[in-house]
């Protein structure tokens, strides 16, 4: 089977094809009357700053989609914070991109929501390991979009061994309930002690302590069998069970104490959020986050054409005239028409993408990290509201 899982293929994508029927009856229409204007189109989320700030991100993609397209195109850098304003820019004629904006909207509502989310659990505990552990939940043909998503807010790694090698990064993760169900009730000591015999030594030997009995009994039998081997151990309590899970790590934390274990560390998952993590950033040294990630809401952008043929256009409730957007030296986000002046001191963010089809902008993970932490940091962005 050329197509397993039914999923639309790279080709289907860059040729136009991956897109709504609309697009395809407009393009008919177009070219029955012999129209194909030279527009200005903007995709945006606001047409004001709000003052909610997004992470901008899926940029690379929209690269690719528009290679060999012959069309400029103008966007924030990977990375980037936004509130309101355009966050790309295409100018063209229109039958060059028209079937391309329902894939372009899907490169970045997506990973712009999946980015900020990661960057609301990143803020919660900047000073603790946070890892992304919510590939589970998305279709398995997007789990490196997640991924790259969690890295580029901040998160310390992530556990999906396929998206690792199309990043170029080393999943991270140690043991499953399976696993501990498969020596049985009793036998907690001889799983943790194969793990740490059968798995690469660079591996951290982090215990899975909740399964059978409550969780500080098998911290200190994990701390007992492992010795100084272990490096942690990982709760991942039901809900159900919890009760009070602050509680639970103090006493997890407190009895490894008392036995001289301080080395030990304690990693919580299973429904981590923010909220949770500030909670509990102060007796946990680190979290897995998952459906918070990936269940976060898409970015509403739209696509708009705001200028045809020179002349300034725009449908109701949408702003016409090609626009640039300024980070103010106060930390906003300021929108203008592109024709006039910008604010004083301020930084326009929309760069080039594309000339002519020919894609003029790398890309850089540990750039856009860095854009992220900083730009969040100077808008602030806390993590407590997006």
């Amino acid at each position: 089977m050329s197509n397993p899982f039914g999923t639309v293929p790279p080709a289907a994508i860059l040729e136009g094809d991956a897109t709504d029927a609309y697009f395809e009856r407009t393009r008919a229409t177009l070219e029955h009357a012999e129209k194909n204007p030279h527009v200005v189109a903007e995709v945006t989320a606001d047409q004001f700053p709000t003052g909610n700030f997004d992470v901008f991100t899926g940029v690379k993609d929209v690269a690719t989609l528009f290679e060999g397209r012959d069309v400029d195109v103008d966007a924030l850098p990977d990375g980037q914070l936004f509130d309101g304003g355009p966050v790309l820019r295409i100018e063209g004629s229109y039958l060059a991109f028209a079937e391309l904006e329902t894939s372009l909207l899907g490169f970045l509502s997506q990973p712009s929501g999946f980015a900020t989310a990661a960057l609301e659990a990143r803020l919660a505990a900047p000073d603790s390991l946070v890892l992304s552990f919510g590939a589970r939940h998305v279709h398995p043909s997007i789990a490196s979009t997640v991924e790259r998503a969690s890295l580029l807010a901040g998160l310390d790694g992530f556990s999906h061994v396929a998206a690792g090698e199309i990043l170029d990064r080393e999943a991270g993760g140690t043991m499953p309930h399976a696993l501990m169900f498969c020596f049985g009730e009793g036998n907690q000591a001889d799983a943790w002690t194969a793990f740490d015999e059968a798995v690469d030594e660079d591996v951290p030997r982090i215990a899975l302590v909740d399964t059978f009995w409550d969780e500080k009994s098998e911290s200190l039998l994990a701390a007992e069998t492992l010795g100084d081997d272990l490096d942690g151990v990982r709760i991942d309590t039901t809900g159900s069970r919890r009760g009070d899970f602050r509680h639970i790590i103090r006493e997890v934390r407190w009895e490894l104490d008392a036995r001289g274990r301080e080395d030990v560390d304690i990693f919580c998952s299973g429904g981590i959020d923010p909220d949770s993590i500030r909670a509990l950033r102060d007796v946990a040294d680190g979290f897995g986050v998952g459906s918070h990630i990936t269940g976060a809401d898409s970015v509403d952008f739209s696509l708009d054409i705001v200028e045809i043929e020179g002349e300034p256009i725009s449908k109701r409730g949408k702003l016409s005239g090609v626009k640039d957007v300024y980070r103010t030296p106060a930390g906003g986000h300021h929108v203008a028409l592109a024709d006039g002046d910008g604010p004083d001191g301020g930084d326009s963010l929309l760069e080039p993408l594309v000339r002519d089809g020919e894609i003029v902008r790398q890309f850089d993970l540990e750039d856009a990290t860095e854009r992220c932490l900083e730009d969040a940091s100077a808008v602030g962005f806390d993590g407590s509201t997006a």
